[in-house]
């Protein structure tokens, strides 16, 4: 809102006082108001953008997203967004970008411009090298009437009814659009794309995230660490096994093949039900054989999901043939989430 300026008649913004609740009330009417656009008018625009990305991807092209100020700051994470679910994406500065930087635009890359007014100097003094080198640019703008909006392949409507800084003037309901906006087109294009928790496991190698969607085999224990048997070991030496190894159990093989497995407890229910004439049986006499297996290729959260199911405490890894290729222990899979 404002009001006359008595000296000048010009006007100047009024502060608006807001609770807390309440601005953060703007903030979601803003994404409420976007989503039905999103629904409604916008929705073919919409689709246009995220076949003009697909179309980039197929050609090897890049999405470059730019934007000034707190723009330029929410381009970053739409960049980082579009990279991490499948789509190659830069930020590229438009201050660096007029002394020197345009050089990272290649013939092919589609070009993502913020601007709230659409009307940014350094943005618009871009304009013509963006339309020479990128195949297309697109842009998310408050205003569609904008020079940038105009100039635009397609032109993404990110306006609000109000800021929620008090003043009507700090990007925030605004900056807040166009993130939404920013990550509904990064996962459109990625479920467009058949983007996988695989594809998505590849990207994000480290910390707990990558330790979520790792795969069974960057986890198991492999090799010499393996607990192995064959069907007519005493369990004097079965039980040597198990402890050696310290992983509570031990696979029964034949050939490399998985027969079955003894774990800590069916020796300890062995020994409660038959005593000290439990240790005269043979492995093959003594192992559970229907054990749980699962695949080296399987995400580690999968492998997770089942020991907690169970509740047991270890899975042997095979191949499509039975053949033993590991063991994943439920120490290994700690600080791993399921999906």
């Amino acid at each position: 809102m404002s009001e006359p300026n008595s000296n000048d008649g010009r006007t100047e913004p009024r502060a608006v006082a807001l609770a807390p609740a309440d601005l953060v009330r703007t903030e979601a009417a803003a994404l409420v108001a976007l989503a039905a656009r999103l629904e409604g008018a916008m929705a073919g625009d919409f689709a246009r953008a995220v076949e003009l990305i697909l179309r980039c991807g197929e050609s090897h092209g890049r999405v470059v997203v730019t934007g000034m100020g707190k723009s330029g700051i929410i381009a970053q994470k739409i960049a980082a967004t579009l990279s991490s679910t499948g789509s190659p994406a830069l930020f590229l500065h438009p201050a660096e970008a007029l002394h020197g930087d345009l050089g990272v635009l290649m013939p092919g890359d589609v070009v993502i411009a913020l601007s709230a007014s659409g009307e940014t100097e350094e943005i618009l003094r871009l304009l013509a090298t963006l339309k020479r080198k990128g195949d297309a640019l697109i842009s998310f703008c408050c205003n569609l009437n904008s020079t940038l909006a105009q100039a635009s392949d397609v032109a993404l409507d990110c306006g609000v009814e109000r800021e929620a800084c008090s003043l009507n003037l700090a990007p925030t309901a605004s900056t807040t659009a166009m993130l939404a906006l920013g990550d509904a087109l990064a996962i459109a294009v990625s479920l467009r794309k058949g983007f996988r928790a695989e594809d998505f496991a590849e990207l994000h190698p480290g910390g707990k995230l990558g330790k979520q969607l790792a795969k069974v085999r960057d986890l198991m224990h492999t090799g010499d660490e393996v607990p192995v048997v064959a069907l007519a070991t005493p369990m004097t030496d079965v039980i040597y096994e198990m402890s050696s190894k310290k992983l509570g159990m031990t696979t029964v093989q034949e050939d490399g093949r998985l027969r079955g497995v003894i774990s800590d407890g069916d020796l300890r229910r062995l020994l409660e039900r038959e005593g000290g004439a439990a240790l005269s049986k043979t492995a093959g006499e003594a192992m559970n054989p229907h054990p749980k297996t699962i695949g080296a290729d399987d995400l580690a959260a999968k492998a997770l999901a089942m020991l907690e199911e169970r509740k047991i405490t270890s899975l042997i890894v095979v191949d499509a043939e039975e053949r033993v290729e590991g063991v994943v222990h439920l120490h290994d899979l700690w600080g791993v989430e399921m999906i």
